[in-house]
């Protein structure tokens, strides 16, 4: 693997989380308008992580951990650069999707395949549990939702209402699995 090496995170790990470099460059942003996705342009520079943001979702990733959530990390030499989340809980109308909960990558290390690579093995994971699709509410600049879409991810119909309540500017998606 060129970009370092991969495993599962161990839980007194998921604090490490908040060391990829979540800047970026932000051009548009989504929104749902009747169903249907639409691109607003706006700027924002990303310096990292927001405020507080480690304090306030350190606590839910534990929960996470603590009820099988699936963790998965790569690293180059000891330093976290990209990690992947599956929440273990069935949601959606018919209880049959796996949350995305966290996909991030550092970003030094974007455009080489990461998201994807990641992406493709939580699907994986995803399969072995029983699930027929992932359930994605993603932020909603231009270019997370653009790669969503380009891995096949479509927007929810009906989002899961627990998660557009906690999320409601999110874009909420879902992939299906083939077959």
């Amino acid at each position: 693997m060129q970009w370092g090496v991969g495993r599962l995170l161990a839980r007194h790990e998921i604090a490490n989380v908040w060391t990829i470099d979540r800047s970026e460059t932000i051009h548009g942003f989504y929104q749902v308008a009747q169903g249907v996705l639409q691109l607003k342009p706006g700027y924002e520079l990303v310096a990292g992580w927001p405020d507080g943001e480690a304090v306030q979702y350190t606590p839910i990733l534990q929960a996470c951990y603590d009820r099988g959530g699936w963790f998965y990390a790569l690293f180059d030499q000891n330093r976290l650069v990209a990690v992947v989340v599956l929440d273990a809980v069935f949601i959606g109308i018919h209880k049959n999707l796996l949350q995305l909960k966290f996909l991030h990558i550092s970003q030094q290390c974007r455009g080489q395949g990461l998201g994807q690579y990641l992406f493709e093995l939580a699907c994986q994971e995803s399969l072995k549990r029983g699930a027929t699709g992932l359930y994605i509410s993603a932020t909603p600049t231009e270019n997370t939702i653009k790669f969503y879409l380009a891995l096949g991810c479509q927007l929810c119909s009906e989002p899961d209402q627990a998660l557009f309540e906690l999320e409601p500017e999110d874009i909420h998606m879902q992939y299906i699995f083939d077959g």
